[in-house]
């Protein structure tokens, strides 16, 4: 029996009354090995990028020039568009999101397995095609009403994910006790179910409120001026970054207090189970009466979100033809397509490592900095992100603009967090113990890494990964400022051609990318199943 072999205890029940604590919990306390922070410290360097470009630009002309642009009128009339988006969208996925969760998990809704997969799939779908469809067959939608739409649609399963999980994993018996003291279904969601999922919904809102504020495409393709895309028409009308760097500045601020409002709504109310082993058994609730307006909500939902962008594609698709589109250049695009996201999920997941670990293994000030940096660029839009790495690259490293490294290394600025937050819950549930039994055998740190840390991790790794490639293959506004000069993805490709109404010869480009990008999310959703 080698020491690998040998059972090991790791609470503070095997440790006898006044024993010091096990070698690898004083370690995990400790400081990280600098095979770590070096790299941690790099990518934690990149992700702040952004942030310290627009304290520079911002000022370059003075607070004053800076003040003007966050003062003036149209910034004003861009805040109010933005936030007024946000906030239909947020009650929109919200009421749609929680319904299906509620009915797909807690009721006995028929084929409620098949539905659970049905209402995931608009994530494969970018907010852009969607847009796309709806503007293709109604024009009139244009706008806000068409934004709100599209950007529903697009986002209701933010919130439908996180709540469907706090309804498997809550305990049933208080729904149960009310539906014995005579409440129905419905009340008694409105009365226990649903300040069970505050904490759930909230956090399902914050992502959409987010995802909102940073869209770039669908607002774009519906022609509504928000925040991203004030800067982008900044950005191209003049010379003169201050104005797209203030106006970068206060979306960021935008950010930052909806995270801290989402935080305050948690509360300290403790929603927690309090018995020990594991919740009864749910029995779901009968629907009676509701059961055909339930199937009709379900088969709403999915049709505007997944059949009706599909029928559009397959309309323009068949309507169009070779004078309209070129199957060598949709090849040639998606080709270049996935080279890019690959390049993107492998440096993300590169530098995403050391920062997981190190989040995941140590505690202190150092790890707590390391990994807030790395989330750095997940409150900073890619179109913002697009023009930290232009003035870096302008300036000091000349060779690297408008060439593929930088549009790389943009997606690893933007989606860091996505890989960080894979890569550490796959190392926490990796004993840190055996690091230890490791090293007592005398293993350089490098050496448990490579042979025990991330090998037992590498299953998580490879998820955060894949999440990472589709949407990389679906960003849009980093891609079009940083892409080389003649180089198209399917995702600019698809905006070029919606923008100048040429809607069959954008829909091919709009079906290879839902396709590209479902291969990876049905193979993320069966792993995890």
């Amino acid at each position: 029996m080698t020491a690998l072999d040998v059972p090991l205890r790791t609470d503070d029940a095997a440790r006898p009354e006044g024993a010091p604590a096990p070698r690898g919990r004083a370690r995990a306390a400790g400081r990280p090995s600098w095979t770590l922070v070096v790299p941690a410290t790099t990518a934690a360097l990149l992700a702040v990028l952004p942030l310290g470009y627009l304290g520079v630009r911002a000022l370059e002309h003075g607070p004053a020039r800076a003040w003007d642009t966050i003062a003036g009128e149209r910034t004003a009339e861009l805040l109010v568009r933005s936030l007024g988006l946000a906030a239909v969208v947020v009650a929109a996925c919200l009421a749609i999101g929680v319904s299906l969760a509620w009915l797909t998990v807690r009721t006995a809704l028929p084929g409620a397995r098949a539905w659970s997969v049905l209402v995931t799939l608009p994530l494969a779908v970018p907010s852009y095609v969607t847009a796309f469809a709806w503007l293709s067959a109604a024009p009139s939608l244009a706008g806000f009403a068409g934004s709100a739409v599209a950007l529903t649609l697009a986002c209701f399963p933010y919130v439908y994910l996180p709540v469907a999980a706090a309804l498997r994993g809550t305990d049933p018996g208080h729904e149960e006790a009310a539906r014995s003291l005579g409440h129905g279904p419905v009340r008694t969601f409105l009365r226990v179910t649903l300040p069970q999922l505050r904490p759930a919904a909230a956090g399902g809102g914050l992502l959409v409120a987010l995802y909102v504020l940073s869209d770039f495409g669908a607002v774009s393709l519906m022609r509504y001026d928000t925040f991203t895309r004030g800067i982008y028409t900044s950005y191209q009308a003049s010379f003169d970054r201050t104005p797209a760097a203030a106006l970068s500045a206060v979306l960021v601020v935008m950010t930052v207090l909806l995270v801290a409002a989402e935080t305050r709504t948690r509360g300290r109310a403790d929603y927690s189970r309090t018995g020990k082993g594991t919740a009864r058994r749910i029995v779901p609730a009968r629907l009676g009466r509701l059961q055909p307006l339930a199937l009709a909500w379900c088969g709403t939902i999915v049709a505007l979100a997944v059949g009706f962008p599909l029928a559009t594609l397959g309309y323009w698709l068949a309507v169009g033809s070779s004078a309209t589109w070129d199957p060598a250049a949709l090849a040639g695009t998606a080709l270049t397509t996935l080279g890019v996201a690959t390049g993107g999920a492998a440096l993300t997941a590169l530098l995403a490592l050391p920062v997981g670990i190190i989040a995941a293994r140590h505690r202190g000030r150092l790890a707590h900095l390391l990994e807030q940096a790395a989330y750095a660029g997940h409150a900073v839009p890619g179109i913002t992100v697009a023009l930290a790495l232009v003035f870096f690259a302008v300036r000091y490293a000349r060779p690297l603009y408008q060439e593929t490294p930088l549009l790389i290394c943009a997606y690893a600025v933007l989606f860091l967090p996505v890989a960080v937050g894979a890569t550490r819950a796959a190392v926490l549930q990796a004993p840190p113990v055996l690091d230890d039994v490791a090293r007592s055998l005398g293993r350089s740190p490098f050496g448990v890494l490579r042979e025990v840390t991330v090998p037992l991790a590498a299953p998580g790794i490879a998820a955060g990964a894949a999440l990472t490639f589709v949407v990389c293959m679906k960003e849009l506004p980093a891609t079009l400022l940083l892409r080389p000069t003649g180089m198209d993805t399917l995702a600019t490709r698809l905006w070029t051609e919606t923008g100048t109404g040429s809607f069959a010869a954008a829909a091919p480009y709009a079906a290879a990318l839902i396709l590209l990008a479902a291969v990876p999310s049905y193979l993320l959703g069966r792993h995890r199943t």
